[in-house]
C-alpha cells in the first residue's frame, strides 16, 4: 500500500466527520511539575467527543506500576464502545492510590454531566475514557480539573482549531504539538483518520491491549496518542488493526529507555463515513490498515524528533538474528546504550560501543560475524565500518559525514539467522541531563 492511496489533510482528530475537540487552561500544573511546565498559561486539559457512539480500541503501558486512568481505560475499552476522551497534562495521577482511582472516575463523571448540560450529549459513564500525563505521585487538583472540564465541554468545535487546542493541551515537555490526518477512499466513500499525540521524555513504550506484557518485546515523559476515524469498523477488527500499527510504531521508539506508567493509545471509530463495515476479510481493509500504520508511525517519529534534548534521530536496523526475540533484544540494547547514544551526540561512528552493547544483550551472536554500517535515511548506499567483526579500511571523514547528520540509519547484521528488527532512537545530550535533573531548592524545576 503506497502513501499516494491517501492524502494528508488538516484537522487531526476533528478531520473525521462527527468529532469535536477542545483544549483549555485550568492551571493543573500549579503544584510544580518540572521545566516542561514553564510555558505560561499553556492549555492543560483536552476533550475529544464523538457525536454518536463509536467503536473503541486501545493499547496501554505494560509497566507493573500503572496510573489510575490506565486502569480505568483498560476496563472500559473491553466494552467496545466509547464517546469521549478527557485528558489532562501536568499531573500523571499515578501512584496516587484509591484517591487516584476515585479522581479518574470523577473526571469521567464530570465529563458526562458537562457534555449533557453544555452540548446535549447523552453519554453513559462507561463511554468516557480518561488519560493523564505529568508528575507522578501528586494528587490531582480536582477543583481546577472540574472547571476545565466544564469549560472544555462548552468550547467543543469540529473546526481544526479545536483539534489544535487539544493537541497543545496534552503536551508536557514537548516543544510543539503533534498532529496528523489523512483522507482515503473505502468502498466509494471518503474516510478520514486523524490523530494527536504527545511525548518527549520517559519514552520507550511497550504497550498491549490489556496492559499485560508482550511475550516477545523487552520492557521499556509518557506518550499518549488519540486517534479518530469516521470509518465503519467493528471494535474487535479495530483492536486488531491498532495492535498491528502500534507494534510497528509506538512500540518501536525510544528516547531514554524508560517505560512510563501512563502510556496510552486510544482510537474511536464512529462510522459516519457510511462505508460497509470493515472486517479483516474486507477488500478495503488493507487500505485502512495502511492509513492507520502511516498515521501512527508519523506520530511516533514526531515524538522521537521532539525528544528531550535530542539533536539526532537514528534508525537502528538489525538483521541476521537467530530469533525475533534476539533481534529485538539486540536492537534495543544498542538504541538504549548510554555510551552509544552519547557517541551519536558527538557524531562519532564508534562501532566498538555498538559491539559492546550487542555483546551484553541476550541475543546469540559471534563477534567475528558482525557487520556495522551507516547510511543516510532510507539509502541503500551503506558505508560499513565493520565487516565480519573486522574493521573496514574506510575513511573516518566519510563515516562522519553521515553520523554528523541530523538523521541517519545504523545497519547491523549478526549473520546468525533470518530474524530482523528495527527501532527509532535518538542521541543523549547534555541538554537531556540538564532538563531532567532539576533542583531540589526549586520544586518547580523537578520533573515527572
Amino acid at each position: 500500500m503506497k502513501h499516494h492511496s491517501f492524502k494528508t489533510i488538516e484537522g487531526s482528530v476533528t478531520a473525521p466527520q462527527g468529532f469535536q475537540a477542545a483544549g483549555v487552561f485550568c492551571d493543573i500544573k500549579k503544584l510544580g511539575t518540572g521545566k516542561g511546565s514553564n510555558k505560561g498559561q499553556k492549555r492543560d486539559l483536552a476533550l475529544i467527543v464523538s457525536e454518536e457512539p463509536a467503536a473503541v480500541a486501545g493499547t496501554f503501558t505494560t509497566n507493573q506500576v500503572c496510573a489510575a486512568p490506565v486502569k480505568l481505560c483498560v476496563a472500559r475499552v473491553k466494552h467496545g464502545r466509547a464517546r469521549a476522551v478527557v485528558v489532562n497534562s501536568g499531573n500523571a495521577n499515578a501512584c496516587t492510590g484509591r484517591q487516584g482511582l476515585y479522581d479518574a472516575e470523577s473526571m469521567a463523571e464530570l465529563t458526562a454531566s458537562s457534555l449533557a448540560s453544555s452540548g446535549g450529549f447523552k453519554i453513559s459513564l462507561r463511554e468516557v475514557l480518561v488519560a493523564s500525563t505529568g508528575r507522578i505521585g501528586v494528587p490531582l487538583p480536582m477543583a481546577n480539573v472540574k472547571k476545565g472540564i466544564i469549560e472544555a465541554a462548552r468550547l467543543l468545535e469540529s473546526a481544526p482549531g479545536g483539534a489544535h487546542h487539544a493537541a497543545e493541551a496534552i503536551m508536557t515537555s514537548d516543544t510543539r504539538p503533534k498532529e496528523i490526518a489523512v483522507e482515503l477512499q473505502i468502498g466509494g466513500r471518503t474516510v478520514r483518520l486523524g490523530g494527536i499525540c504527545k511525548g518527549a521524555g520517559m519514552i520507550q513504550p511497550g504497550m498491549s491491549p490489556t496492559g499485560a506484557r508482550p511475550a516477545l518485546r523487552s520492557l521499556h515523559a509518557t506518550m499518549l496518542c488519540f486517534l479518530t476515524t469516521d470509518a465503519a469498523i467493528g471494535s474487535k477488527t479495530l483492536q486488531d488493526a491498532l495492535n498491528e500499527s502500534v507494534a510497528k510504531s509506538f512500540n518501536r521508539i525510544t528516547v531514554d529507555g524508560d517505560m512510563s506508567t501512563n502510556d496510552t493509545v486510544l482510537v474511536l471509530a464512529n462510522g459516519r463515513a457510511g462505508n460497509a463495515i470493515l472486517t479483516a476479510r474486507s477488500g478495503d481493509f488493507d487500505i485502512f490498515q495502511a492509513a492507520l500504520d502511516h498515521v501512527t508511525l508519523e506520530l511516533a517519529k514526531k515524538i522521537v524528533l521532539d525528544g528531550e534534548g535530542v539533536s539526532r534521530f537514528v534508525t537502528v536496523r538489525l538483521q541476521g538474528a537467530k530469533t525475533e526475540a534476539d533481534a529485538d533484544a539486540a536492537v534495543r540494547a544498542v538504541a538504549n546504550s548510554t555510551l552509544v547514544k552519547t557517541s551519536w551526540c558527538g557524531g562519532d561512528p564508534n562501532w566498538g560501543r555498538i559491539l559492546c552493547a550487542l555483546g551484553y544483550s541476550s541475543a546469540a551472536l559471534m563477534e567475528a560475524a558482525v557487520d556495522v554500517g551507516y547510511s543516510l535515511p532510507g539509502s541503500q548506499d551503506i558505508l560499513y565500518s565493520l565487516k565480519w567483526g573486522r574493521p573496514v579500511n574506510v575513511s573516518y571523514k566519510a563515516l562522519c559525514q553521515i553520523t554528523t547528520a541530523k538523521q541517519f540509519d545504523l545497519h547491523i547484521n549478526l549473520h546468525q539467522g533470518k530474524a530482523r528488527a528495527w527501532i527509532y532512537s535518538s542521541d543523549l545530550t547534555e541538554n537531556y541531563v540538564d532538563f531532567n535533573k532539576g533542583d531540589v531548592n526549586d520544586p518547580a524545576s523537578l520533573g515527572g
